[in-house]
């Protein structure tokens, strides 16, 4: 278990942004082009793979735990492929500022929001 940092406990909290297959894979495919194709600030770098891990892990819940996601599913009527990816704001602060990050990935990340 890790300690929140001192200075804002608020950066450590885990927000579920509602992803769907092609946004994750940009996503993963933008973060592994980053840590592949050269140096990353070591704290980054690991901001960077909690946010490879976050994603495999959202995989893994929705196999293992599928009701909760399927409730949210047909309230909103979202598609089948769309899964909760839990990143705190220091790990989406690390994926947005990747200058090749697709625009459409980066809206869903930000509610369509600019960065």
């Amino acid at each position: 278990m890790s300690v929140p940092p001192a200075e804002d406990p608020a950066t450590a909290v885990l927000v579920p942004h509602w992803l769907s297959s092609p946004d994750r894979l940009e996503v993963e495919r933008a973060v592994r082009t980053a840590l592949d194709s050269g140096p990353v600030h070591p704290v980054a770098a690991i901001h960077l793979s909690d946010v490879l891990t976050e994603l495999h892990v959202a995989a893994a819940r929705e196999v293992v735990w599928p009701a909760p996601v399927s409730r949210v599913r047909q309230a909103t009527g979202w598609g089948e492929d769309v899964v909760p990816v839990r990143l705190s704001a220091v790990e989406l602060a690390s994926v947005l500022s990747l200058p090749g990050l697709a625009t459409v990935a980066r809206d869903a990340l930000t509610g369509g929001r600019s960065t």
